[in-house]
């Protein structure tokens, strides 16, 4: 088990080290490459099977791990003609998990004040 280093707080850092963070968030912002971070989820898998499961073209499946790999969030080993893939560390899904969690509270409680909006008239609560 390798052991790593503190890092400093967000609050601490730099223009240069805020930037490589905005760098990380910018790629989990697409779509298509949280559902490849799931699909390795499962363990390491090769461009095809990605393409497969993705639905996608393989130029764009691609284009997806490169940036992946390239900000470290995954890792390649190349096997004879296939190139194989899989999550650098697992804590990126305690991060995905995280914000996904946020966003379900937000939705249920939006949800939650929508139905407030839609009580029939007559059963409005006492003032």
């Amino acid at each position: 088990m390798t052991m790593h280093a503190a890092h400093a707080p967000m609050s601490q850092l730099d223009d240069r080290a805020l930037d490589r963070v905005a760098d990380y968030f910018k790629a989990l912002s697409e779509p298509s490459r949280l559902k490849l971070l799931n699909a390795l989820r499962e363990g390491e898998r090769n461009v095809t099977e990605l393409t497969a499961h993705l639905g996608s073209s393989q130029a764009n499946v691609s284009r997806h791990l490169t940036l992946l790999l390239t900000l470290g969030m995954v890792e390649r080993t190349s096997r004879g003609t296939s190139a194989y893939y899989r999550i650098a560390d697992p804590r990126i899904y305690a991060l995905c998990d995280l914000v996904c969690g946020q966003i379900g509270r937000r939705l249920a409680a939006e949800e939650q004040t929508r139905r407030g909006f839609l009580r029939p008239a007559g059963r409005r609560r006492p003032a």
